[in-house]
């Protein structure tokens, strides 16, 4: 099943005293991988959040499987769970990039809901069309 993939290399900047991979650093590599798609394939969501668009993160989770260090290669793998009223979710794994082949080391997930702001509050909108006809390429579903 195909996936959007995100390719970081771990500085020392994330890592923690142990030497290993601050947790909240797969977080952030949830949303920069997010961002990523929009910007290579939903781009008019770039443009609709100038003009009031919000996407709020509304769940998001990581699970840990292994350790990682300042220097390991970890792809980021999102697919598309599914589409609910404002909501979108997403699946995420995580893996180390080796001369062997791959190493699983996280998998998690995030739900977005998407608003529009209009005279000071936020009000429900539908997922943008153009995000999900993008999506339905990374989807868990065919459909």
């Amino acid at each position: 099943m195909p996936a959007y993939e995100m390719r970081h290399l771990v500085g020392f900047e994330e890592t923690n005293l142990i030497g290993n991979v601050y947790y909240v650093n797969l977080l952030r590599w949830q949303g920069r991988c997010r961002e990523l798609f929009l910007r290579d394939h939903a781009p008019g969501i770039l443009d609709d959040i100038a003009r009031g668009l919000v996407l709020a993160t509304t769940r998001c989770s990581c699970e840990f499987l292994r350790e990682i260090s300042a220097f390991d290669e970890v792809v980021v793998r999102m697919r598309f769970a599914g589409a609910a009223q404002n909501r979108l979710s997403m699946r995420f794994d995580y893996h180390r990039r080796a001369p062997e082949g791959e190493q699983a080391v996280a998998r998690g997930e995030q739900e977005v809901a998407f608003l529009r702001r209009e005279n000071g509050s936020a009000a429900p909108v539908p997922v943008p069309e153009e995000l999900l006809r993008a999506a339905r390429a990374y989807s868990d579903s065919s459909g």
